[in-house]
């Protein structure tokens, strides 16, 4: 199967964080069998939690490493596209939810019809706009 991975399973599976995910999301991480991409938008948000010093780990010295983890992890970054922008323009804002980011990477899932793993909540609210949402209750 396919998943898109957000940002916050990016960063907890590259650092080896397995107690930020649940035993479901391990196991998905651990099948061989599946493909996981990751946003162009998720890579511009990890790059910049690096250069902010938001993700300080001995892994990772530059933004070179964090390229390198992701091959090694065969993660495939997929590119923000004309088609994603237009679903991105129809996905109905929620007042408890106005991140354009998120916004913009849940469109790319809905787009693509591939489920994406998140730990934030509030994806949930898009479901019934078209999302696949594979949760992480942390």
């Amino acid at each position: 199967m396919r998943y898109y991975l957000d940002t916050n399973i990016l960063i907890f599976s590259l650092l080896d964080q397995r107690s930020e995910l649940n035993w479901k999301i391990i196991d998905l991480l651990d099948d061989y069998s599946n493909h996981f991409y990751v946003s162009s938008l998720v890579m511009r948000e990890a790059v910049w939690l690096f250069k902010e010093k938001k993700i300080i780990h001995p892994k990772f010295k530059c933004t070179d490493d964090l390229f390198i983890a992701m091959d090694i992890a065969n993660y495939e970054v997929k590119p923000f596209t004309k088609q994603h922008v237009l679903i991105y323009s129809k996905l109905s804002s929620l007042e408890v939810h106005k991140d354009p980011n998120d916004h913009m990477i849940i469109s790319q899932s809905i787009s693509d019809k591939i489920p994406i793993i998140s730990s934030d909540s509030k994806f949930k609210l898009y479901e019934n706009q078209g999302l696949q949402l594979v949760f992480n209750k942390r």
